[in-house]
């Protein structure tokens, strides 16, 4: 069993002041496969004070020079990319195959931030004008734990790039994940305290991060209940804040679309990253007239999820990342059964052949309206809702019926009418016929799914403050 008693501070791995110990529980098979200890206030003060004393020198720091330490990140990273990989499969309970995405997602958001950085002018002038894109400071990065790697090495290059010192705070339950990619990172040969790490509680070290007045930005990726926290705690020493937050993603699939190509689209949408996802597109809307159809499909579909061993390629959904992960996702399913929703696939229980571990049946629940629970809360769990709609402006009208706004898709074999809909959306990012990805194209949501963005320049924006000099 592995034990972890350090964190990263200064440019060294340094013993936790702190003496709370945490076990990590593997969720394939619930035993105990790590022990951990976590940092507290002090230790985060500590953090905090080497990342503001080396931002005195780093925030004069020039492009080509960030640029070349993004460069050494992705080096360094990409170097570990298996042993990263590996760490997700076995902590997190991700498919292997998925797993490999993200932390390949994460590691290129290095150079996807160098490529912004070069393209972004950081000076504008004009007469006797001058106005300048400065670092925000010292900047606090909370993590959450469904993609660790992708997490940490995105915020961490936009605040590099930007000119900022950082201080993560990751999700405690990524403990093992944490550990190898900071032993990568370190490799980077990085200025002291351009990086600190400390792996704590969100109510000792997030908390700490988010009331010091040495830290001026809050970067937070998680729930919206501790989002709100952050925006109210934060305004008292007037944090610049970022929040990437919870999603209850509507698909829509247009009255054209081939539903043999749809619905596994719709299917991969909804059960990505074994449905805990804040972009997981959990309500499928269809049109009634294609109803019987759709939920054939669906039933015909879902044979190709299977549900066991996350390590093995052929596995498309692993178990939930933790015991109380597994009894929330059990609790919605019987809430949508409660409220008379039909399962069509799936429903309460472990999937046959899994005693053991965080495993759930994917489900489908069909004859559900947009007022349940199942389909105005976030499960986070493979669980999805179908609803039937009778006209276009209906089906955008329901997508639209949600406190949240992160994701959104459309499906159909129309492009310019699929455009037109998705163009009504209020989400931050809408795909079109399937998941894609753009490392330029910025990430965020409406409402409820936060404040901010990131990805490229839009991420890069977000760590800096705008000056201007005028001469008389």
């Amino acid at each position: 069993m592995k034990t972890i008693i350090t964190h990263y501070i200064d440019g060294a791995f340094v013993e936790s002041h702190g003496r709370e110990l945490m076990d990590i529980v593997r969720p394939t098979d619930s035993q105990v496969i790590a022990r951990v200890t976590l940092a507290d206030e002090q230790d985060t003060q500590r953090a905090i004070a080497a990342a503001k004393r080396a931002f005195a020198t780093y925030g004069r720091s020039t492009k080509e020079e960030r640029a070349k330490i993004l460069r050494r990140l992705h080096a360094a990273a990409s170097a570990r990319l298996d042993d990263l990989t590996a760490a997700m499969v076995e902590e997190y309970g991700g498919v292997v195959q998925f797993a490999g995405l993200i932390v390949q997602s994460g590691i290129n958001a290095f150079l996807a931030a160098e490529k912004a950085l070069e393209e972004m002018p950081l000076t504008r002038s004009w007469d006797k004008t001058t106005v300048t894109l400065e670092p925000v400071g010292v900047a606090g990065l909370i993590t959450a734990w469904n993609a660790n790697a992708l997490f940490i090495c995105l915020k961490l290059a936009s605040a590099v790039a930007a000119g900022c010192t950082v201080v993560i705070k990751p999700s405690e339950l990524s403990s093992l994940q944490t550990q190898v990619l900071i032993e990568a990172l370190h490799e980077a040969n990085l200025p002291k305290g351009l990086l600190n790490v400390v792996t704590g509680r969100g109510d000792v070290v997030g908390a700490e991060l988010v009331r010091n007045p040495n830290v001026d930005k809050i970067s937070f990726t998680g729930s919206v209940a501790v989002g709100e926290t952050i925006m109210r705690d934060g305004a008292a020493t007037m944090k610049r804040i970022t929040l990437e937050l919870g999603g209850k993603s509507p698909t829509i699939l247009l009255d054209d679309a081939d539903v043999a190509q749809a619905i596994p689209a719709a299917l991969t949408l909804a059960f990505l990253n074994s449905g805990q996802a804040c972009a997981a597109g959990t309500r499928l809307l269809v049109p009634r007239t294609r109803f019987e159809d759709v939920k054939q499909a669906i039933a015909d579909a879902m044979r190709a999820f299977t549900v066991g061993d996350p390590a093995d390629p052929k596995i498309a959904v692993g178990p939930m990342a933790s015991q109380k992960q597994y009894k929330r996702v059990q609790s919605y399913i019987r809430k949508g059964i409660e409220e008379g929703a039909e399962v069509l696939v799936g429903g309460e229980g472990r999937p046959e052949g899994l005693k053991a571990g965080f495993f759930v049946k994917p489900t489908v629940f069909v004859n559900v309206n947009n007022d349940m629970t199942i389909a105005r809360e976030e499960i986070f769990g493979p669980v999805l809702s179908v609803i039937a709609y009778d006209s276009e402006d209906e089906a955008v009208s329901i997508a639209n019926d949600s406190k949240y706004g992160l994701h959104a898709a459309v499906l159909g074999t129309d492009i310019k009418r699929a455009r037109r809909v998705a163009s009504q959306l209020r989400a931050g990012r809408v795909v079109i016929n399937g998941m894609t990805d753009d490392p330029q194209a910025p990430w965020g949501g409406f409402k409820y799914s936060g404040i901010g963005r990131e990805y490229g320049r839009y991420g890069i924006e977000a760590f800096l403050e705008t000056r201007a000099i005028l001469e008389t």
